[in-house]
């Protein structure tokens, strides 16, 4: 069986955030049972607008890019920071280009958070998804004791700790990632 394809997408704009590096020690430390790909488009999302999304016209390219992307993940795995005890806007903004479609229905998400203190956008991020009917994952949504440290991507993948954590979202994710692609491509339908 071909790897599940796993979307990491990081709620932070900031080219060395510490949610960027976690996602980029996950595509390393990723079972042989999934491929984890950075998404690198979230900058580029214009402003959540209706409008430019109506009936019978085609949505912005980087809207385009990211449903598709979504569409052909078997599960999504976000790593964000908490900005004023909310979600990034910009994370905000790509969930809100999602909400009206069926790319991430019933997906199996799971939420990587950097800092275990700050609980209030990863709430409110596992509530946004599932009023989204996305399927987010306990097993894989889990609080890395990463704060304040700077890590790299190098870094946390050599350190025991952090990734045995994140190894063990990974396999909660993968597994069921598995479920919801069997689902998907056996069934029709494409729940965990």
């Amino acid at each position: 069986m071909e790897p599940c394809d796993i979307l990491a997408i990081s709620g932070s704009l900031r080219a060395r955030s510490s949610s960027t590096e976690v996602l980029r020690a996950a595509a390393t430390l990723a079972p042989p049972t999934a491929r984890v790909t950075l998404y690198v488009g979230l900058g580029t999302l214009p402003h959540f607008n209706p409008d430019l999304d109506a009936d019978g016209s085609m949505p912005p390219e980087a809207v385009w890019e990211l449903r598709s992307q979504v569409t052909g993940a078997a599960g999504i795995l976000i790593c964000s920071p908490e900005y004023a005890h909310g979600v990034p806007g910009a994370l905000k903004n790509a969930l809100d280009w999602l909400v009206s479609g069926v790319e991430i229905l019933h997906k199996p998400v799971g939420l990587l958070n950097t800092a275990p203190r700050a609980t209030h956008a990863i709430a409110s991020l596992a509530e946004t998804l599932r009023t989204m009917s996305a399927a987010v994952i306990a097993g894989a949504t889990v609080a890395l004791p990463i704060d304040g440290r700077r890590l790299e991507a190098a870094d946390i993948v050599a350190d025991p700790e952090l990734s045995r954590m994140i190894r063990a979202s990974l396999d909660s994710l993968t597994a069921a990632a598995v479920g919801y692609r069997i689902g998907r491509d056996g069934s029709g339908a494409g729940q965990p």
